[in-house]
């Protein structure tokens, strides 16, 4: 049984590690500041709630109260940053609109 939660904790941390570094080559690799913040916007969410859901688990091994009030914590902590993510990326935009920063746009070539 412990192996199958050890597994299941691995995962959920690897795959919280691709979110994370694949909304950082998004970062890297987009052209403009708004579509720089969707990867990043991304990242933070999807990635947090995956790495955590893996502690959770891993966290999870011998069960007792505090263990459980620990694992509901960390679960507050995501709930926090879901909330507080859209937010934070919908505030950077606007303030990117108020400085007048244009959105990228791709040049046609001339033939």
């Amino acid at each position: 049984m412990h192996i199958l939660i050890n597994i299941a904790a691995i995962f959920f941390l690897v795959m919280g590690l691709v979110f994370f570094l694949g909304g950082a080559v998004g970062i890297i690799r987009m052209p403009d500041f708004y579509s720089r913040l969707h990867p990043a916007g991304k990242l933070d969410t999807l990635g947090i709630f995956a790495m955590v859901t893996g502690l959770v688990i891993f966290n999870l091994h011998h069960f007792s109260l505090e263990t459980l009030l620990l694992s509901i914590k960390m679960f507050l902590i995501v709930f926090f940053v879901f909330l507080a993510s859209p937010t934070a990326t919908h505030s950077i935009v606007d303030a990117g609109m108020r400085a007048g920063l244009r959105p990228w746009t791709q040049k046609k070539k001339k033939e």
